[in-house]
């Protein structure tokens, strides 16, 4: 029952046209995501103690350096959210669909 109820469901999935987060640019823009919330941080990190020198020039360009790692790991983070979330919310949508005509299904076989 349960491995026919899985089938059916990846049939349904393939015939509303449901793309597999596995593939695709969805796993390359989670990726891109995780290295730049990484990296952001090591540059962000690496930028502190340039920032404790007593030259003025060096400082500036020290925060600036900073400010842009923490630029990069806010902007990684939203997209491994979105695409993460994106992910998630697909094939819940779907499997809801799914199972709301498996409903429906019963109900007209119950009355017919």
């Amino acid at each position: 029952m349960s491995t026919d109820r899985v089938e059916q469901f990846k049939q349904e999935m393939e015939s509303m046209q449901v793309r597999d987060p596995s593939q695709g640019r969805d796993r390359l823009w989670l990726r891109v995501g995780v290295a730049l919330m990484v990296a952001g941080l090591v540059v962000a990190i690496a930028a502190y103690p340039l920032a404790a020198t007593g030259n003025d020039l060096e400082q500036g360009q020290a925060i600036v350096q900073g400010i842009a790692g923490l630029t990069a790991a806010v902007v990684g983070t939203a997209l491994f959210l979105r695409h993460s979330f994106g992910n998630f919310l697909r094939f819940w949508l779907a499997r809801l669909s799914y199972e709301q005509q498996q409903h429906a299904d019963r109900i007209i076989a119950e009355r017919g």
